[in-house]
């Protein structure tokens, strides 16, 4: 909560024996509560972050209300917390600050697909 610049992510997670774009599906759902929209599915250039974690991910055109967002539980320390504590829209300029570092790439790579 301390720290905001750096630290906001897209939905992730770990998957083994399911194929990436399935697991990008089912961690949206879980991690903000919102049904995918229909559309055309835009696969962008996976990226790695500091810790060597691979991250592939996929833009589609929606909207959804960041005061909506409802996050699975997961437990750590014998305590529930939301996976994901809270969401929100950026302008370009804020969102690369608030965003993970390595994740910067999926907005560039956005913006060129975009043009």
């Amino acid at each position: 909560m301390r720290r905001d610049e750096g630290v906001w992510s897209i939905p992730k997670g770990e998957y083994e024996n399911e194929d990436p774009f399935s697991a990008a599906k089912r961690e949206f759902k879980e991690e903000t509560g919102f049904d995918l929209p229909q559309g055309e599915f835009l696969k962008l250039a996976p990226i790695v972050q500091r810790g060597g974690k691979e991250i592939c991910a996929w833009a589609v055109e929606g909207d959804a209300d960041p005061e909506k967002l409802k996050s699975n539980p997961v437990r750590i320390w014998g305590k529930e917390f939301s996976e994901v504590d809270r969401g929100g829209w950026f302008g370009l300029e804020k969102a690369r600050k608030k965003i993970n570092s390595a994740q910067v790439a999926f907005i560039e790579e956005l913006l060129v697909s975009l043009k």
